[in-house]
């Protein structure tokens, strides 16, 4: 456990950023709806800003699935010009929960893309208004930080009878189940904010569903509000092969289950972080059947708690990739045939031909982004709360990525997350690129992507802490 109490505040603030009943829901390949019929439960936007005499960092926690560089680019300002943070101080992350509206592919919706353009509209507003929530709150705080465990995740990568790499649940594979939590109390000991860090795919709701949800990290933030009190936050971890214990099902309550499983294990780890430490002093012993010491108690000197950020774009290597002019006519013609299915009923042959418009969606995306270079500018964020620091990257990152980043960091505690500020495309470890799968063939990393990652985030690290 690590505590650090000096000079720092925070404050907090949320949104709502449930959308309307009818906007297209996305998640999927495999799903034959196009419109998302209400929500399940709500679903937000939380920030938080920490303050350090002129340092301020503002995380915001989003309930989506993730959004393009345009419209990433379109909060981030949003954000910037109401806070007045700058955007190198701003970490933008998304849960990226497979339950919610289509916010990304645009092109893949059939029916009301008027309403998935209007939501994503609506957005920056919101979500800087409870950014500036945040800043108009700030207290003193004291922060302390621990690890734990929790068993909801697995490896998400199975192969199948005919060999074939596939997502499902593989327990012979071993899962990174750390969990991580830190404490933001009140100079009265009352919890403000609390973030849990935890790596696993929002899937738990597959393309079944009709009800938009934030999937597990909502009630996990309910459970861990309800226990410990204050604002929790959920930051995803490395887990681009991670996902649920059980998952891709239109039982809701499945979901609900697993978050409380997730806040209830992280509401132990929280309710075992001492933020405001004492030293005990003897100063007798009281006669009784066994005598018994008698202690006076007094606050532990305050340690400083350093507050600071580095953004930072590294270059991550691509792989060679097909044509684009190739891929758009396959495209074209697959989008053909499922609005023909689409009009005969088919509902199983649509399915079918849709996963494969999906795919089909994403090669071309990947070769009109980087098709034509050898390198992509990636973004990369440090922050450092005294010893304990938060890696982000966009992106999905393996979870072998974030052990690795993890084991060498010279902070007391580190947690590596995925999905932040932008960005998509599986990150995936140099072993995957031998089995194949999905992560592989969506890649437009070469295999030696994820040690330039992991190489820049440890220097990035080390650079902080000698600061």
């Amino acid at each position: 456990m690590t505590a650090n109490n000096t000079g720092l505040r925070v404050g907090v603030g949320r949104c709502d950023i449930t959308p309307a009943p009818g906007t297209p829901q996305g998640g999927w390949g495999a799903q034959t709806h196009q419109r998302g019929l209400e929500a399940d439960m709500p679903m937000y936007a939380s920030a938080i800003v920490l303050e350090q005499g002129d340092t301020r960092v503002l995380i915001v926690d989003a309930d989506a699935i993730g959004f393009n560089a345009e419209w990433t680019e379109k909060i981030l300002a949003a954000l910037a010009e109401l806070t007045g943070i700058a955007k190198t101080n701003i970490r933008f992350s998304c849960t990226h929960t497979h339950a919610g509206p289509n916010t990304f592919r645009l092109e893949n919706i059939l029916e009301g893309r008027d309403m998935a353009q209007s939501y994503l509209e609506s957005l920056p507003a919101r979500i800087a208004g409870a950014a500036w929530r945040a800043m108009q709150v700030m207290v003193d705080v004291r922060v302390g930080a621990k690890t734990g465990i929790s068993y909801i995740n697995r490896n998400r990568r199975v192969f199948a009878p005919d060999g074939e790499c596939i997502v499902g649940v593989n327990d012979a594979v071993a899962a990174d189940h750390s969990l991580g939590a830190i404490r933001f109390d009140r100079e009265d000991g009352n919890c403000l904010a609390s973030i849990v860090h935890y790596a696993c795919h929002p899937t738990t709701c597959g393309w079944q569903n009709i009800r938009f949800t934030p999937d597990y990290p909502g009630p996990m933030r309910e459970t861990v509000e309800r226990e410990i009190g204050g604002m929790c936050f959920f930051l995803q971890g490395a887990a681009g092969d991670l996902g649920p214990c059980k998952g891709f099902t239109g039982d809701l309550s499945i979901y609900r289950r697993l978050g409380h499983e997730l806040g209830l294990a992280a509401a132990s780890v929280l309710a075992e972080v001492d933020t405001h430490p004492e030293q005990a002093t003897y100063r007798a012993t009281v006669p009784s059947g066994a005598n018994i010491a008698e202690y006076s108690y007094a606050p532990l000197a305050k340690a400083a708690a350093v507050i600071t950020m580095i953004s930072r774009s590294v270059f991550l290597p691509t792989r060679k990739l097909e044509p684009e002019a190739e891929i758009a006519e396959k495209l074209s013609q697959l989008r053909a045939e499922v609005q023909d299915l689409r009009t005969k009923g088919d509902v199983d042959q649509m399915r079918r031909v849709q996963a494969r418009a999906t795919q089909m969606g994403w090669r071309l995306q990947n070769a009109q982004l980087y098709g034509s270079i050898s390198q992509v500018s990636w973004p990369v964020q440090v922050i450092r709360i005294g010893d304990i620091a938060l890696v982000s990257t966009a992106g999905e990152p393996f979870s072998s990525i974030g052990e690795r980043i993890r084991k060498q960091s010279p902070f007391f505690l580190t947690f590596v997350s995925g999905y932040s500020n932008g960005g998509f495309g599986y990150i995936p470890d140099r072993q995957a690129y031998v089995e194949g799968g999905y992560e592989v063939a969506a890649t437009p990393f070469s295999p030696d992507a994820a040690d330039v990652l992991v190489q820049e985030c440890l220097h990035m690290l080390h650079e902080l802490f000698e600061q």
